[in-house]
């Protein structure tokens, strides 16, 4: 079995289970907007940590911190910023992803050579 590159990546799906489910969790399921968005980018941030976890490419780290920053503006994108639980839950897990994510980004050797690229000129 191949080791684990990056215990990021298993907990950013867990996070991404959490989305999904926090539209019943925090009782706002029936807002199809707040659900929707809550559901399809739940998926998206599985299915990408999956396959960083299966397959490490600095892409899916990069697309998860892309999730990440999209749950954080997603409240005043999609019109929920009044909704204070949607609100805070999209908000907090954005947060923790998209750390998560640069976090992966700037300790591993393979996927930081962008940055060093950049300071180093």
């Amino acid at each position: 079995m191949k080791e684990l590159k990056h215990w990021q990546d298993p907990l950013n799906a867990l996070i991404g289970v959490g989305v999904i489910l926090s539209p019943w969790a925090l009782g706002f399921q029936d807002e199809m907007m707040f659900m929707a968005n809550a559901v399809i980018v739940g998926l998206a941030l599985v299915a990408v940590a999956l396959g960083a976890i299966f397959v490490p490419r600095a892409w899916e780290e990069w697309t998860q911190g892309a999730l990440g920053l999209w749950l954080i503006a997603s409240p005043w994108a999609l019109g929920f910023s009044t909704h204070r639980d949607a609100m805070l839950s999209a908000v907090i897990a954005g947060i923790v992803v998209a750390t998560l994510a640069l976090w992966t980004l700037l300790i591993d050797k393979d996927y930081s050579g962008w940055l060093r690229d950049r300071v180093a000129h």
